[in-house]
């Protein structure tokens, strides 16, 4: 199974837009896969919602997709408290990832990604070479999720094609 992480809990977020392009992709392809959205799922103890998300969401994943807005020069704080706060043997050691930066600026968040990279290999997570990075995200999709370059649905797809055969 490969879960997709939209990796912020701000509502109706470009992220979660991204996320779900993802998902359709690799619906397409007849993967097995689901999308946490981080949305109103208190994370920060180990309470009812990570207990769940851990159940559904990550112990069973093989591969993880993380979406990943920059925030102040990095990914957001509520990714990194669910990982702390997680079983981190049953959830992370020995899965592979890939990750997808965005960011409204001209890095695609490059910092965040090479941030969570460090983190990920830290929990023994092996994480796919090709990184994608958008920039400017809002001249990439359209506020309804739709992509509006062809390139980028072209590396999407090539990431995905890449990321299944990982």
């Amino acid at each position: 199974m490969i879960t997709i992480i939209s990796a912020t809990n701000r509502q109706d977020s470009m992220t979660l837009k991204m996320a779900g392009i993802y998902l359709n992709i690799f619906s397409d392809k007849s993967q097995n896969v689901n999308l946490l959205s981080l949305e109103d799922k208190n994370v920060c103890e180990r309470g009812n919602d990570l207990l769940s998300i851990e159940e559904k969401y990550l112990i069973p994943a093989e591969k993880f997709v993380f979406i990943v807005p920059e925030y102040n020069g990095s990914f957001p704080g509520i990714l990194k408290v669910m990982m702390d706060n997680s079983d981190i043997k049953k959830c992370w050691w020995h899965k592979k990832a890939t990750i997808t930066g965005l960011a409204d600026g001209r890095a695609g968040n490059l910092r965040g990604l090479d941030h969570l990279t460090g983190i990920l290999h830290y929990l023994k997570v092996n994480v796919m070479y090709n990184k994608l990075h958008f920039s400017r995200i809002n001249e990439e999709m359209d506020k309804d999720g739709i992509l509006l370059k062809a390139a980028t649905a072209r590396v999407i797809n090539e990431q995905i094609d890449q990321f299944i055969k990982y």
